[in-house]
């Protein structure tokens, strides 16, 4: 049985050209960020670019939310958990906290990912060792407490 705690990815650095005009990082590349993050717990499923060579089959992401914490400044360097909060056998439900090095979170992203057929695209059920591998995963992370922001909404509170 995996590890319980979550996936840690290795550290990512900000790039250059990720800073915009008000000297942080863009918002656009926390996603990129989240996403390289989730590309090595990926790996651990079985997936990347030699599943693709080999099956013809990939992920795709249907659906991404981020919450932005913390700013983020050219020299930083973060890493991000990865939590499998829920799966069948077409898709799973993931969570993600993006931490500074020093500890502190400044962001979280939460999605959606498709098992696709390229051949469609289309979106297909998992082969049995990879399906294996994340229910293994979602198992050992549902005996954790569920981490703070799943399922965070957005909108204006009314008053009266």
């Amino acid at each position: 049985m995996p590890d319980a705690a979550p996936f840690m990815s290795s550290f990512l650095e900000i790039e250059t050209g990720w800073i915009d005009f008000n000297n942080h990082l863009n918002m656009g590349y926390y996603t990129v960020l989240f996403d390289r993050a989730a590309d090595e717990a990926f790996e651990t499923f079985g997936f990347g670019p030699d599943y693709v060579a080999r099956c013809n089959h990939t992920t795709f992401s249907a659906e991404f939310h981020v919450r932005y914490l913390r700013e983020l400044k050219l020299g930083d360097r973060v890493r991000s958990s990865f939590w499998l909060i829920a799966h069948d056998e077409k898709r799973f439900h993931s969570f993600q906290e993006l931490y500074h090095e020093d500890g502190w979170l400044a962001a979280t992203g939460e999605g959606m990912t498709l098992h696709v057929d390229l051949s469609g695209p289309k979106v297909v059920p998992m082969p049995d060792d990879i399906l294996g591998r994340v229910a293994a995963m979602q198992k050992a992370h549902a005996a954790l407490p569920r981490p703070e922001g799943v399922g965070a909404r957005i909108g204006l509170r009314q008053k009266g």
